[in-house]
């Protein structure tokens, strides 16, 4: 195992094509500016979260999930701790969830970050086009500064480094 690569991994997914699924995206980029002064910090955004994250997510001490939910009321923004799911599936699957990736993390690298949460946006739309429906947009701030205060909590706690 290698050493801690990032006290807190930023992990986004989603496709800026298909309306609100680009809100993981969007965050990261912000988060990206956001944090760009801070070593400790680590943003990986992807169109969908494949396996070779798993590494990643291994090395790191805390991650922070972001991703829009389909099935939550369109613009509610959720954060909630996210453990293993199960076994991790077959590594021919080209998509996995938060807790697929932590899962799959833990088989291959016997190693989990201490910290796990999934900070999700509830989404309006997906159909194919650019931009965010109303819902989304108006809980946009209130997103980021979830996000923010988050990775703030994150790194105050003490550095638990192996």
């Amino acid at each position: 195992m290698k050493p801690i690569s990032a006290r807190c991994l930023i992990l986004a997914c989603g496709n800026t094509l298909r309306e609100d699924d680009g809100v993981g995206p969007f965050l990261a980029a912000q988060a990206e500016r956001r944090f760009a002064g801070e070593s400790q910090v680590r943003v990986i955004c992807r169109q969908q979260w494949t396996p070779e994250l798993a590494e990643d997510i291994a090395g790191s001490e805390s991650v922070v999930f972001l991703d829009c939910a389909a099935n939550a009321r369109p613009g509610s923004v959720q954060l909630a701790p996210v453990e293993p799911g199960g076994k991790a599936p077959g590594l021919a699957t080209h998509h996995f969830d938060a807790a697929e990736l932590l899962s799959l993390s833990k088989e291959l690298y016997g190693s989990l970050p201490r910290i796990s949460l999934l900070l999700t946006i509830g989404a309006g739309s997906l159909e194919l086009r650019e931009g965010f429906s109303e819902a989304v947009l108006a809980a946009l701030p209130e997103a980021f500064r979830v996000l923010e205060a988050a990775v703030r909590d994150l790194l105050d706690q003490p550095d638990h480094r192996r």
